[in-house]
């Protein structure tokens, strides 16, 4: 990824590309690191619920489609 963010003014359509400072470049990496941890978490949570119903199932000797004809 460049080192650079573009800029525009709307007032003058005047575009220009700017080196980032060094806080920007590390807000930048903290951003990408942060959403790529509660991405994990999130595929972490649906994998759980996706057992946990898996579970639930077969506790009670039913197939999906059936608790769907129970439920529905």
């Amino acid at each position: 990824m460049a080192d650079t963010k573009i800029v525009v003014d709307c007032s003058t359509g005047e575009v220009s590309e700017i080196e980032l400072t060094a806080e920007e470049v590390a807000q930048r990496e903290a951003d990408a690191q942060a959403f790529a941890e509660a991405k994990e978490a999130e595929e972490a949570n649906k994998a759980a619920k996706v057992a946990e119903k898996a579970a639930l199932l077969d506790k009670l000797g039913i197939t999906e489609d059936e608790a769907k004809l129970l439920l529905g």
